[in-house]
């Protein structure tokens, strides 16, 4: 079973589609949303790479990922979803990313806080894990906002555009709520 729409005080999210390609590639193309994410695009054909990893989550049952807009509007402006989902050990990882337009808008907690809430009452998950690239500190406001909990940082633990980044771990327990 595929899972639902999910609906705050201000946004709808929905499963992202194939069709929506267009706008994934318009969010994972611009160099202000991908600065701290993990993947860049910048042709419809390298796009289809993503939307494969969407629908990979769908049919492996390992997540889902939502686009949203706001309530009553049609234009996307923003993605927030769940993957490595392990129903044997109850957990799995936050994401989402934003179009810049719509920064400073509370947008992103919005959203996640749908997605977990999904998380911890219907997937009955009791960890949600979130990684965040060092130097990213608006992500990082946000998962403290949603209540995540810091559990330490990975020093140049990975390698992007031929730099070594840091990875900051946090994490969000149903008994935190």
């Amino acid at each position: 079973m595929l899972p639902p729409s999910l609906y705050t005080n201000r946004l709808q999210l929905r499963l992202i589609e194939p069709s929506d390609a267009d706008f994934i590639l318009r969010g994972l193309s611009d160099k202000r949303v991908t600065a701290y994410y993990a993947v860049h695009y910048d042709t419809p054909e390298a796009v289809q790479e993503q939307m494969q990893f969407y629908q990979n989550l769908l049919q492996e049952g390992t997540g889902a990922w939502w686009a949203f807009s706001r309530k009553g509007d049609t234009e996307l402006i923003g993605a927030c979803g769940l993957s490595s989902v392990s129903q044997e050990h109850r957990k799995g990882e936050l994401g989402f990313w934003l179009l810049p337009e719509h920064w400073g808008n509370g947008y992103i907690p919005e959203a996640a806080g749908a997605v977990l809430k999904y998380s911890f009452e219907e997937l009955r998950l009791h960890r949600i894990e979130a990684i965040v690239e060092g130097g990213n500190a608006p992500s990082e406001r946000v998962l403290q906002k949603l209540g995540f909990t810091y559990e330490g940082r990975l020093r140049e633990s990975e390698s992007k555009n031929d730099y070594f980044i840091d990875l900051l771990y946090y994490s969000l327990l149903e008994t935190d709520l």
